[in-house]
């Protein structure tokens, strides 16, 4: 399904062809090729519905004013099929097409026949997606970074799939390197100290109470049994137990935020199975690896990166870099061949050094794309929030939701581009107002839901959209609402292309807009049976496509509020 607007966007585009073709014929252009030219929605109503830059683009090669180009191309233009009433030249040589309001009631059997599929796409032709976020390091709680970083991927992964892409979510488990032994040792140090002995956390440990809460599950479970084992003994299995622990909650709190992944990778998986030793043989034998100083060195430099990157310790440790371009060569041979990453704006500049590695594995480091997100500040009553109770370090993800519910807290995260800092506004997210964009949104869907409810209350039934008098829809907020219904399937478009989530929490919002506007002003079912049934189809495709893009961004969609 390409959507309406794509289809007279089309049409439009080979009818201005057409008229190309027809003013090179008669001589009025002179032009070897048709120039790269768009056919776009004006930002201003007033433009009109649709408006081309062919005119510019003509000009140079064609040796003539824009606006004196444009006035040819009018004169030639059969408006075949397109809906187009009139035609304007604006500004420099713009023209703009304003078409018969009644070219959007196409869109509304359309969507009630597509139901649950309005909007889906075939942009990706299967082409395989992984989408690796949130994968936090697994010795502690999910923080505010980390829920932003779970909506934004889960939201990017549903709307690549309803694109026509095949995705697979991942969630990469940091279980191996320096945070896993500071990890041990801070453990080792909570469970001396429940038994009396004098032993501090250490300066590169963790301090949070989630810590000390796994230790003295550790010990209920396996009482003062380890307190003269082997140091080591001690600490692997203090790590294994408050790994499982801590992961397990992880991805419990993940799924109630509702984000379910395919896969679960472990990073101690690559080191078991000599993966990243492998990658760097390989590296090494394609001449992108190097001795200096006892340390083995990635030549980053030769991809554009301003220095080279230690890819293993002078003491033969390798370096978390290592293995993650062993994690990137993992992906790759599983078969993806588009790679996403979700990082926190600390990563940024581990982008192009690991794009670089990609190429050096020979791929295309086009086919990563790495999408950094801001931070993220907590706001109630006007004051910065620093502290959780529970943590005694930050907020928590799931103390986020206890606090705003899932909904509120999933589309604060993406209604903003991941590349701008978020305020996030605890009583906005938990208002039950109209200034709470979730509330605005959902309220919609319900009022549309009330309305069908009371079809059903009166004896009525729901009117098939094939014996409609579209006609009957001519108020302004009628045909607003049904263009912006036609918009939908151009906006996931551009989500999926642009990975930007929020196109679609700003659609919902514009969309709900029109929808209270229309309710405010016009009763749906009246005394006129004609219009009632009109009208009462456009609040159904309305309601299908407030539901489905609400599903892109994993948000419900509740009949009664």
């Amino acid at each position: 399904m390409s959507g309406l607007v794509e289809e007279v966007r089309s049409k439009l585009a080979e009818a201005l062809k057409g008229s190309l073709q027809a003013a090179r014929r008669s001589g009025a252009i002179r032009v070897d090729e048709v120039p790269d030219f768009t056919v776009e929605v004006p930002r201003e109503k007033d433009h009109g519905d649709f408006a081309t830059n062919l005119a510019m683009l003509l000009a140079k090669p064609a040796r003539m004013a824009p606006r004196k180009a444009a006035e040819i191309l009018t004169q030639h233009f059969s408006p075949v099929d397109s809906w187009v009433e009139r035609v304007e030249i604006a500004g420099p040589g713009f023209i703009n097409f304003y078409l018969d309001p009644a070219w959007v009631y196409q869109v509304i059997p359309d969507i009630l026949h597509a139901g649950r599929d309005y909007g889906r796409l075939d942009l990706g032709h299967n082409k395989k997606v992984q989408v690796e976020f949130v994968s936090a390091n697994p010795t502690g709680l999910l923080h505010m970074g980390n829920a932003r970083g779970a909506a934004l991927g889960d939201s990017i992964a549903a709307i690549l799939d309803f694109a026509g892409y095949e995705v697979s979510r991942e969630y990469y488990i940091n279980d191996a390197g320096n945070q896993i032994e500071n990890f041990g040792l801070s453990l080792e140090a909570r469970y001396l100290q429940l038994f009396g002995r004098d032993i501090p956390v250490p300066e590169g440990g963790y301090h949070g109470e989630d810590i000390l809460a796994s230790a003295c599950s550790f010990r209920d479970l396996n009482g003062d049994s380890y307190l003269e084992r082997d140091p080591a003994e001690r600490r692997a299995a203090l790590v294994q137990f408050a790994l499982e622990e801590k992961l397990g909650h992880i991805k419990r709190v993940l799924s109630d935020f509702g984000v379910k992944y395919d896969v679960w990778f472990s990073e101690q998986s690559l080191h078991d199975a000599g993966a990243v030793q492998k990658t760097l043989e390989f590296l090494k034998g394609r001449g992108f690896i190097y001795e200096n100083e006892e340390a083995l060195w990635f030549k980053a430099t030769e991809f554009g990166v301003e220095k080279d990157e230690v890819v293993v310790r002078s003491n033969g440790v390798p370096t978390y870099f290592a293995a993650d371009i062993a994690y990137h060569w993992n992906k790759f041979q599983r078969g993806f061949d588009w790679v996403i990453n979700i990082w926190g704006a600390d990563h940024h500049g581990h982008v192009p050094r690991m794009k670089g590695a990609v190429a050096a594995l020979g791929y295309d480091p086009a086919a990563l794309d790495v999408v950094i997100m801001q931070l993220v500040r907590l706001y109630k009553g006007g004051e910065l929030v620093r502290m959780s109770k529970r943590s005694g370090q930050f907020v928590t993800l799931e103390e986020l939701v206890e606090e705003v519910g899932r909904d509120a807290a999933r589309y604060f995260f993406v209604m903003r581009g991941a590349d701008s800092h978020l305020d996030f506004d605890l009583d906005l997210a938990k208002a039950e107002t109209n200034e709470n964009p979730v509330y605005y949104i959902q309220y919609a869907y319900a009022r549309i839901c009330s309305i069908f409810r009371q079809l059903t209350e009166q004896g009525g039934a729901r009117p098939q959209p094939d014996q409609i008098d579209y006609s009957l829809l001519k108020e302004e907020a009628e045909l607003a609402l049904a263009r912006k219904l036609a918009d939908f399937p151009g906006e996931v478009a551009s989500a999926a292309v642009g990975l930007a989530p929020q196109r679609i929490a700003r659609y919902l919002h514009e969309l709900a807009g029109l929808l209270h506007s229309f309710y405010n002003s016009h009763r749906v079912i009246t005394s006129d049976q004609a219009l009632t049934a009109a009208r009462l189809v456009l609040m159904d495709a309305t309601r299908i496509t407030l539901k489905n893009a609400l599903g892109l961004l994993g948000l419900t969609a509740p009949e009664r509020m």
